[in-house]
């Protein structure tokens, strides 16, 4: 069975992401959509002390209209200023060398859809993730069409036979299409390992980067992927909601 994954380019994203891609065949990135405001295509959080704090790219427009593939960066200055919140955030990490070679590394690439892509990417090379799975962008594909249809199409193009997918495509999938095409849609049982971090700002929700830090090469040891079948997790939805 082929397992495939669509996901949007972000930045630099959080540990769970990287247990969803550890189980693709083929990965997609949703590059030709509308960008929304808010995602997390261009921003990421670290820590700060105990506390969260925001690293985000400035976009001309502030992205207004644009999809994902045409958006541009305002300026260059965020690129000196958003390492110099990394280094602070990782400060005295034992690993925090590893995650701003992968941060310098990333942030030489000028087009802002190559940079983001590079921020799945690097890191996955590190966690020695995906050295096998295929890389498409849907701008490239040639698949037209809206909302789970595409979606459902983008699968079949890749010739997958399992959907991999995050929680909020529960609102809009379209599971019985998806079984009749012969997919079989699963959602990702996120593990939310914890690893060592500062004492009172455990939380498994900021970049890839502070776990690489952190843990340097037994980083991967934290990602436990898992998925769900989606009868299964619907009927869960049901119960929790």
């Amino acid at each position: 069975m082929t397992a495939v994954v669509i996901t949007q380019p972000m930045l630099f994203p959080w540990p769970g992401f990287f247990e969803q891609l550890m189980l693709a065949d083929s990965y997609i990135y949703l590059d030709d959509t509308q960008f929304s405001k808010g995602s997390f295509t261009n921003r990421i959080q670290l820590l700060r002390g105990n506390d969260r704090c925001w690293m985000t790219i400035p976009l001309a427009g502030k992205g207004s209209f644009q999809m994902i593939s045409q958006l541009t960066a305002a300026g260059e200055d965020w690129k000196a200023s958003h390492r110099a919140l990394l280094r602070q955030s990782l400060l005295g990490a034992p690993f925090i060398d590893a995650a701003l070679s992968i941060f310098d590394s990333v942030y030489r690439h000028s087009s802002l859809l190559d940079l983001l892509i590079a921020s799945v990417e690097e890191p996955a090379r590190y966690l020695g993730i995906g050295a096998s799975r295929t890389i498409e962008k849907t701008s490239e594909m040639g698949v037209e069409g809206t909302s789970w249809q595409r979606v459902l199409d983008i699968v079949l193009k890749a010739g997958g036979t399992r959907y991999l997918t995050g929680h909020g495509a529960a609102n809009y999938l379209d599971h019985a299409a998806f079984e009749r095409a012969g997919v079989q849609v699963e959602y990702i049982n996120y593990s939310r390992t914890p690893w060592p971090q500062p004492v009172g700002a455990v939380t498994p929700y900021v970049s890839v980067l502070d776990l690489i830090a952190r843990m340097g090469p037994e980083a991967r040891n934290c990602l436990i992927p898992a998925t769900v079948a989606w009868q299964d997790f619907l009927k869960e939805e049901t119960v929790t909601s």
